[in-house]
């Protein structure tokens, strides 16, 4: 059975962690610091590792790092408090498998092992989070037959056997590295590696190192000699996503290893030669990022070679249902489930929901209602509190429209003394108050963690009252 190493300061969650994992068939050992958790993993030799973000004596991106160089297969579980669910987001990005936040769920703990020890075991890469996931020679991407997927694809097959730099616009969460595996997968340097670097989870002052290396003494904290991303993607593709938040200074960096072909780790005089296919991604313009002077405008014109758009889920409505029932069925598979499908009612909710976080959030909603689901079909009993409610968030930009034409578009005078009072009618006013009121609730909701004592205590009203006003707007209570 499959070895785990369970690293965590809190003595109650290893030992908690322990004997449900081991309840369920896995060989445990564990870990109450960083320093005891890297002399396990080496005496140990895991086949996952479970890692506290926070720990006593060392960072757990530091523990990461150190475990993939060893291993650059291993899946690593990070585990995480809300408050650090951001943070933990970027340390996935940079290599971990995927994380799982306190307090536990434990079926979705028991998922998540079993999707990084599948994954691991058929020899695919453990960092794969942010793409859509179908296997299709040595990537995995998912395509439908919208004229999205067909544009795509045209795309793709025309850029990917040159050398072309690309630029890849969209949202976060909406598949920009998986377009870029992609591409890189049906490039002649498909055999060579694809390094992924996220920008934007990277302190200014470590851009440099891990963009490029560094030597050993060259700055306070460098223990040993690391290499960059640039040289570890050598013969193949190095993708950088949201390229805008690389510091100035780095971007001018970056420019002149474009230019010439080579680079310098930091701290070091010895030049090494490159050749790297460069896809970079971001969530905004570079040209309006130039405008603005936080992107070098001869750098924007080394890397716009090619430009590649991916629009945002809610514009791709053609998409959302076959997304859905993709990831209902990798899910269910796992879960050794039969389900076939979504209600009606559940499809609608889909197709009206805006998904600010595009193919992610909808492969996470899907993954939990397979999850909390007993019947043959998901019904709306499964969904999530905040997608079922989220119209309440939100005035009926309609009814205001129209409120506007009548109270502020008036162009022919009237003969009432009383015309600059603005007469609104009761029903526009109710529902005015009511998605105010059902805005706030919801916020106390979502800060008390959905707990209505704590909600109602936010609120200044009482448990009972709060029950009332939900029921009475239709809020669906889980």
């Amino acid at each position: 059975m499959s070895r785990i190493l369970v690293i965590d300061d809190d003595h109650d969650i290893v030992n908690l962690l322990k004997r449900f994992l081991t309840k369920h068939g896995y060989t445990v050992d564990t870990a109450y610091s960083g320093s005891a958790g890297q002399k396990s993993f080496e005496e140990f030799k895991p086949d996952l590792v479970m890692c506290d973000y926070r720990l006593d004596d060392m960072d757990g991106s530091v523990l990461l790092s150190k475990f993939k160089e060893n291993n650059p297969d291993l899946p690593v579980i990070i585990i995480t408090g809300y408050s650090d669910l951001r943070t933990a987001v970027k340390v996935v990005r940079m290599g971990a498998f995927d994380y799982i936040t306190k307090p536990f769920i434990p079926d979705e703990i028991l998922l998540t092992i079993s999707q990084a020890l599948n994954r691991s075991s058929a020899g695919e890469p453990s960092s794969n989070r942010g793409g859509v996931k179908v296997k299709t020679n040595n990537t995995n991407y998912l395509f439908s037959d919208s004229s999205y997927s067909k544009y795509m694809q045209n795309e793709i097959a025309l850029v990917a056997p040159t050398d072309y730099k690309v630029i890849i616009y969209g949202e976060s969460g909406a598949g920009k590295e998986g377009v870029a595996r992609l591409i890189h997968d049906k490039s002649k340097r498909s055999t060579k590696p694809f390094v992924a670097m996220d920008c934007g989870a990277i302190s200014k002052e470590l851009a440099g190192s891990e963009l490029f290396g560094h030597e050993k003494g060259s700055f306070t904290g460098a223990h040993y000699q690391k290499i960059g991303h640039f040289e570890m993607a050598n013969g193949g593709t190095l993708f950088l996503d949201e390229i805008t938040n690389l510091p100035y200074d780095v971007q001018t960096s970056l420019l002149r290893v474009i230019q010439e072909n080579v680079l310098r780790r930091v701290g070091s005089n010895h030049e090494i030669k490159t050749d790297v296919r460069l896809i970079v991604a971001s969530n905004e313009r570079l040209s309006e990022a130039v405008q603005r002077g936080k992107f070098r405008e001869d750098l924007y014109h080394r890397l716009n070679e090619f430009t590649i758009e991916v629009p945002p889920l809610r514009k791709r409505k053609d998409d959302i249902i076959f997304f859905a029932n993709h990831f209902l069925q990798e899910t269910s598979a796992e879960l050794g489930k039969e389900l076939i499908g979504f209600e009606p009612e559940v499809e609608e909710i889909f197709l009206n929901y805006p998904w600010y976080g595009n193919i992610r959030e909808l492969k996470n909603v899907v993954k939990r209602a397979v999850l909390l689901s007993s019947r043959d079909r998901v019904n709306i009993k499964s969904l999530p509190f905040e997608i079922l409610n989220h119209r309440h968030l939100e005035f009926n930009s309609l009814d205001n429209d129209n409120h506007h034409m009548k109270t502020e578009g008036v162009s022919e005078p009237h003969s009432s003394s009383n015309d600059s009072n603005i007469d609104l009618s009761k029903p526009e006013l109710k529902r005015a108050a009511l998605n105010a009121e059902s805005e706030l609730i919801l916020v106390a909701l979502t800060k008390a963690n959905f707990n209505k004592s704590k909600a109602a205590e936010i609120l200044g009203i009482d448990r009972k009252t709060l029950y009332n006003k939900m029921k009475r707007m239709n809020l669906q209570d889980k």
